[in-house]
């Protein structure tokens, strides 16, 4: 597969130029549709731009920046005050939260919206239990909140994100040393300032890493806050591409989103270039942690518990039960048909990215120079731009191509071939390796990174060429880091609604495309099948990451 990459001991220059050459044009085909959007900056048309800003703009930034706020915050309260207490404190039950904080990351968004929206809907089983208890007769004899607001858009995006802080934050204190934290209780530090004073000053890069994520991830929302009629930039690409047919118009929506996305991931690395602290003392080794009993326990058990009950196990077991009970629904509505779909491009785009995930990771390996590096870094900015962003991107150089392939065509051979990439799987799969090639790399790099260079060198000494130094030495060390990416990428396909919606070719649904129109359409019981389908897959990995996290866990139990 890699024989033209071969080397031999006359010709290794000529090899690793082979590599950089590969790894930047791996790098310019993922970077296409980024810049197409880029480029909408500066073919700024005035006219569009003074419409949309006198219309929707200025709600589309007040939306997008409420959403990012709100979220922020409330995925910091709940990721970094579950990771102390699971990871610092003692208590019942605090051992299963450990991986169970986790189970939320398996739920997208919207399937939360469309799950709550029906429990907490004026016919839903809440609101008509409490209206059969207290004998109200309608919507004028009491008060409910309204979740189909900016406020439960918030909820529920900081429901299903904050186990990315969680996960960062724990890791973080994890890896702080005991001499700190004792020093800290031996100068007569409680628990809550031995936590403010120092372990989360210690933690801030990573927590910080975590929330750009979380609103990078809010940024990129579509199903839920489409549904809660929430206008945001997102909203507002979909429908000013396909509701008015403005390419343009979305393009520069795309473009402006674009900015966004920028100065967040400028503030992450400014953040985290200001909080450099460094341990002096190897890795919690037999910590003593918090005993917690009485009220403390109490609390600390329900705070944890809050955020399990609501962004997991309500509606994971609501979709079960519809699922259950309307069994006959599930089977004519071509759920199989669907999984299929899913199965399908998921199962591509995992494959195609870790091939190219190992191209491009195993060529800075070898190497070692700034153009691998960067082309490395170019192919991984995907996954900061928002799938509708990225679906702009593909659609326009594609839809391009075809006119100029079409035209050429039609004029030498006088046929009209049509559209040959727009509308198709390829269009999809290549939107979706621009999305997530990043989490692949992540994975396998880390992997990679672990093998010390000195078996590479002695692979070499034995004559084996670079080709076969990683099929027979890297790829069996590498097995953990090779599953985790295929898994993370099939997972994060089987979950992308935005993208989806914009690009899948005609009469080629899949659960996620089925699952929005059916809630659109207010019909969630037969919603309910692939909505639960989404979330099974989805725990794979998070069940995966669990085992792994456990392992990194001090040597003291916990209760």
């Amino acid at each position: 597969m890699f024989n033209f990459l071969t080397t031999s001991p006359a010709s290794p220059k000529i090899s690793l130029n082979i590599w950089v050459l590969v790894s930047l044009l791996i790098a310019a085909w993922i970077a296409v549709p980024v810049l197409f959007v880029f480029l909408g900056i500066f073919s700024w048309q005035g006219e569009i731009f003074s419409h949309l800003w006198e219309t929707v703009l200025a709600e589309y930034i007040r939306n997008s920046l409420a959403l990012m706020v709100g979220v922020g915050a409330g995925v910091f309260v709940l990721g970094v005050g579950t990771a102390w207490l699971v990871t610092m404190c003692r208590f019942p039950g605090g051992r299963w939260l450990e991986w169970a904080l986790l189970l939320p990351l398996s739920a997208p968004a919207y399937l939360l919206a469309y799950g709550y929206s029906n429990l907490l809907d004026y016919y839903g089983p809440v609101q008509t239990l409490l209206r059969a208890i207290f004998g109200w007769e309608s919507a004028l004899d009491y008060w409910f909140p309204n979740i189909r607001s900016l406020w439960g858009a918030i909820a529920i995006l900081a429901l299903v994100s904050y186990p990315y802080v969680y996960l960062l934050a724990r890791l973080a204190f994890l890896e702080q040393g005991i001499c700190t934290l004792e020093a800290s209780r031996s100068l007569g530090c409680n628990p809550w300032q031995s936590f403010s004073r120092v372990a989360l000053p210690l933690a801030r890069p990573a927590i910080a890493a975590g929330l750009a994520l979380v609103m990078m991830e809010t940024l990129n929302d579509f199903g839920t806050v489409q549904y809660f009629g929430v206008n945001t930039f997102t909203t507002g690409i979909y429908s000013t591409w396909f509701g008015f047919g403005e390419r343009q118009g979305a393009t520069q929506l795309a473009a402006f989103l674009m900015i966004f996305v920028f100065l967040l991931v400028v503030l992450e690395r400014w953040s985290r270039r200001q909080a450099k602290f460094y341990q002096s003392s190897s890795p919690q080794q037999n910590l003593p942690r918090y005993q917690l009993r009485g009220l403390r326990a109490i609390g600390a058990l329900a705070f944890c518990l809050f955020p399990f009950l609501l962004g997991f196990l309500v509606p994971a077991s609501y979709l079960l039960y519809l699922t259950v009970s309307y069994a006959q629904e599930v089977k004519n509505n071509n759920f199989f048909q669907l999984a299929s779909h899913s199965l399908i491009l998921s199962f591509l785009t995992a494959a195609i990215a870790l091939v190219i995930g190992l191209i491009l990771v195993y060529g800075q390996r070898l190497s070692r120079q700034p153009l691998t590096s960067f082309a490395v870094k170019v192919t991984s900015m995907g996954y900061a731009i928002p799938g509708s962003v990225i679906a702009v991107g593909v659609l326009i150089p594609a839809g391009n191509f075809d006119n100029w392939l079409a035209g050429w065509w039609e004029r030498i051979w006088g046929v009209n071939i049509g559209l040959l990439l727009s509308g198709t799987i390829a269009v999809l799969v290549y939107a979706y390796l621009v999305r997530f090639l990043a989490v692949a790399i992540g994975s396998l790099e880390g992997s990679l990174g672990k093998i010390k260079p000195t078996l590479d060198d002695a692979a070499r000494s034995l004559g084996k060429t670079p080709t076969q130094i990683l099929w027979q030495v890297h790829t069996p060390l590498m097995t953990g880091g090779l599953l985790t990416a295929v898994m993370l990428v099939f997972v994060d396909v089987m979950k992308e609604l935005p993208a989806t919606l914009v690009i899948r070719p005609f009469n080629f649904d899949t659960l996620a495309i089925r699952v929005y129109q059916y809630a659109s359409d207010e019909r969630l019981i037969e919603a309910a099948a692939p909505a639960l389908t989404i979330i099974l897959a989805g725990m794979l990995p998070v069940i995966f990451l669990s085992v792994q996290i456990a392992r990194s866990r001090p040597s003291e139990g916990q209760s």
